[in-house]
This record gives structure tokens, sequence and C-alpha cells, in this order.
């Protein structure tokens, strides 16, 4: 490490901070103004709001949006890099374009490191006070019924009920079927179940119980019955935001769990889970593609790669949204969804780099 790579990880940093910071002071400010109403509604103290909403708010704000502001940084520090013809004397000094690359690429691994901690260990904890806080004071009451749900919450064992009120835990309509080698062994009915939170247990009132034999059916009635059956009320809750609050390890757990019940929203858990993966090897990635653009001299200054970059960025945060669209409404998978982005972006990227000055 070199005086000249001091320099480029001291300014890629401190601008990138910098950026950072003023953008989330303008977004919390906007965002107070937003809520205000809703806090003076709910009369919460000042000190929630500080410290169990925007506190865990920056985080989250940060991390999400680190890649888009460090390539902006990058392109910015750069391209006046470029202007100050300190670009052109680095070069002419036999240094090579990749070796140019190197403090940048240091620096950029440094904050993807520090992306990746923060979104797979820290930010889920602070998202169970951020998303608790919301629903306690801002979000406004939903709709309580859930219709139609079908799940299969063991091997060889499915669920059915027509409906289910989450506020009171009740789903009525209730259908339990047993299968062995996809032959149905066994089906029960009810009227309705509810969780019985003391014990974590499900009664289930009015049911019919049919047993399937070779030879015979045995019938079985009931008024009241306790049971424990693989089944959480929170299964029933079309929350993708659950996901939000889970470390990496709660997360791959819980996608095991789901995949053998086949919940519907096992598609955005699995977007969730490759996103915590490939938005900070994104960092690296963009800030090569900003080095490449920046790294030229224009006779008008920064304005031009600033253009380019926040067209690409913008291009990157589309291509995005299409790829993870496919994976929720097509059979993409969810890990080529989200890596598509980034596999476009490195190729651009390598052409980029043919491209730059030498």
């Amino acid at each position: 490490m070199k005086k000249f790579d001091w320099y480029i990880i001291r300014n890629f940093l401190s601008t990138f901070f910098f950026t950072i910071s003023l953008i989330l002071l303008i977004v919390i400010v906007f965002d107070i103004s937003e809520k205000i109403d809703d806090f003076l509604r709910s009369d919460v103290e000042l000190n929630k709001i500080i410290f169990d909403y925007y506190l865990n708010f920056i985080p989250y704000f940060i991390n999400l949006f680190s890649p888009l502001f460090i390539f902006i940084s990058v392109i910015y520090f750069t391209s006046k890099m470029a202007n100050n013809s300190e670009i052109i004397a680095i070069l002419n000094s036999g240094m090579s374009f990749s070796r140019l690359l190197r403090p940048f690429i240091i620096s950029a691994a440094f904050l993807a490191i520090i992306s990746f901690v923060l979104g797979n260990f820290i930010i889920p904890q602070n998202n169970k006070e951020r998303i608790d806080f919301e629903k306690k004071y801002l979000r406004k009451r939903k709709n309580q019924r859930v219709k139609n749900i079908h799940l299969q919450i063991k091997q060889d064992q499915y669920i059915y009920v027509e409906s289910y009120n989450k506020a009171k835990d009740i789903g009525y309509k209730f259908t339990l079927e047993n299968f062995h080698n996809n032959i149905l062994q066994s089906k029960l009915s009810a009227n309705y179940i509810q969780f019985d939170t003391t014990n974590n247990k499900w009664n289930i009132k009015d049911y019919f119980i049919r047993i399937y034999n070779e030879k015979d059916e045995k019938i079985i009635k009931g008024k009241n019955l306790d049971t424990l059956i693989n089944l959480k009320p929170i299964d029933f809750s079309k929350n993708t935001n659950l996901v939000e609050t889970m470390d990496m390890i709660e997360l791959n757990r819980f996608i095991k769990q789901e995949e053998i019940k086949g919940t519907a929203q096992i598609i955005f858990h699995k977007i969730e889970k490759h996103k915590r993966l490939a938005n900070p090897f994104s960092t690296i990635i963009l800030t090569i593609i900003a080095v490449s653009i920046g790294s030229k001299r224009r006779r008008n200054g920064a304005g031009v790669p600033l253009s380019i970059g926040l067209i690409l960025s913008f291009g990157y945060i589309l291509f995005m949204q299409i790829s993870t669209t496919f994976a929720t409404n097509s059979n993409l998978l969810p890990v080529i969804a989200v890596w598509i982005p980034n596999i476009i972006f490195t190729i651009i990227a390598l052409i980029l780099i043919k491209l730059a000055p030498k």
C-alpha cells in the first residue's frame, strides 16, 4: 500500500459517506414530514421515534442504497481527478489501469463486507424493532381474513382452510389429509379450528375423520380435539416482511421449512436470500464501471460521466425489478433472477475496462 493507494481510499470513502449522509438527512426530513400526522395521532414518545424507528431505519436505508451511492460517489471523485489531470499524470508515470483500479476495488470490497454483515446479521435485528414500530404506530389496519389456503405442512400431509381470521386465530372449514405412496390414508374435516396460545396447540371443533383401509372405512366423529400439527398462525399471514427480521442462519432454516409446506411466499423468501449475497457483490462491479467511465477527461467536467452513471444505475435497478418480476410470475429461478443484473453489468465492466484510457 503506497501513498497513492491511501489517497484513493481516503477520498473514495469520505466522498461516499458524505454523499450518503447528505441524502439520508434529506430522506429523514421528507419521512418526518410525511409521518408527522401519524406520530401526533398515535401520541408516540420522541425517544421511541428516534431510537425505535429512525436509528433502526438508518442502517436499513444505507445498506439498501449503498451500491447506487457508491457508484455515483466513485464517478464524481474519479471525474474530478481526471479533470484535474491526475489520472493522466498517474497513467503517464507508467502505472497500468489495472493497478489504478486496485485501491478502488479494495475500498469497494471493504464496503461490500460491511454491507454483507449488516444485511445478514445486524439489520434483521433492527428490522424487528422498526417493523414493530410501524405496525403499532404507522400502518393502518389491514384485512384480517385470508381465504382458500392450501399448504403442505409435512411430507405427505396437506391442509386446506376456506377462511382464516388472523385477529382471532380461527380457521373455518378445515381439512387435514394424510397420504402414503400417493394414496389417501385419512382425512380430517372440521367446522373450524382455533389456536390455543397457552398450550401452543390447535383446538379442532366439530370434526369428522375418515380412515381408509384396504377392506373398509373407519369413521370417527367428535366435538372437540386438541392436537399438535406442524402449523403456526404466522403460516396464514401473507407477510413478506417476516424474512427481513431473520439473519442468514434463520432465513436458510425458514426457507427449508417453507419448502416442505409449499407456501406461496417461498419465492419472495428465496429472492430476499439471494439479494443479500448479490447486493454486496454489485458494489465491486459498479465501482469498476464508475472508474472506467470517470477516468476519461472531458471538457464538460463531471456532468457527462454523472449523467451516464445515473442512466446505468437506474438501468441496474430496472434489470433487477424485471428479473425478480419474472421470478415471481414465471418459472425463472430466484438465484438466476437476482444475479442476472450482476452478470450483465460484469460484462459491461469488462468492456469498459478495455475502452478506458490507458
